[in-house]
């Protein structure tokens, strides 16, 4: 079958995975982290994209992005990922793909799920038992999104500012998201959403999606439609 077209529509987040080959390590020593994210703030200038919020794991990466033209995530994407490979491959004196195939990404409703995705991406590494708290971990917008670091081209999405009008009240605010657990409906429509390439969102979003792009962008559940009892047409 062959594979839908990328969901990539300007002024719409977009929550992006990009994984090591065979769920191989990306990042090999500290310098590495900050290599990327260098890579990442001239790319987000270069292709007119804004970064909300991030996590570097060992061998994957999340973005939450917001590309302001058309096709704008994925140069950004292809920017970052092609002069990083080539110094992984120089550094380490390695040949061959990085990456695995294509990142997954999704299109994120801002007002339902655009605060959920951006604890979802920060929390990542608490999740897999690297640290306890997600202060405690360097490379990801949790410090500068709750105060503790200061991060001049991470970009503020509106739904954040909303959180309070004072940056500390709002550093405040946001922090105390982070009490309370994400919820299991919240993390299973996050990941399956994102594995799918669908928008993630209120019905109402992914129509005006699917009309904005020409395709599908919901998920269609397995299996032929039920026919309705009686056995006849309606």
């Amino acid at each position: 079958m062959a594979r839908l077209p990328r969901l990539d529509l300007p002024n719409v987040p977009q929550h992006i995975v990009q994984r090591g080959n065979n769920r191989q390590a990306i990042f090999f020593h500290e310098d590495d982290y900050g290599v990327y994210l260098d890579y990442l703030r001239e790319a987000l200038e270069k292709n007119d994209c804004k970064l909300y919020a991030f996590v570097l794991m060992t061998n994957h990466s999340h973005l939450l992005t917001l590309g302001m033209a058309p096709g704008g995530v994925s140069g950004l994407m292809q920017s970052v990922g092609r002069r990083y490979v080539r110094y992984v491959n120089a550094t380490y004196r390695r040949s061959g793909t990085l990456f695995e195939g294509r990142f997954k990404s999704s299109l994120v409703d801002s007002e339902r799920y655009l605060l959920t995705c951006m604890r979802y991406i920060e929390l990542n590494p608490s999740r897999a038992g690297m640290v306890r708290n997600p202060g405690d971990y360097r490379w990801s917008s949790y410090r500068p999104h709750v105060g503790e670091s200061v991060m001049g081209w991470l970009a503020e999405p509106e739904e954040y500012r909303r959180l309070a009008a004072r940056p500390e009240t709002r550093a405040l605010a946001y922090r105390e998201l982070f009490r309370q657990p994400l919820a299991t409906d919240d993390l299973e429509a996050i990941r399956t959403h994102l594995n799918k390439g669908c928008a993630l969102g209120a019905s109402k979003f992914q129509d005006e999606i699917e009309a904005m792009a020409g395709r599908r962008a919901k998920i269609v559940p397995r299996g032929r439609p039920r026919k309705p009892k009686g056995g006849g047409e309606k």
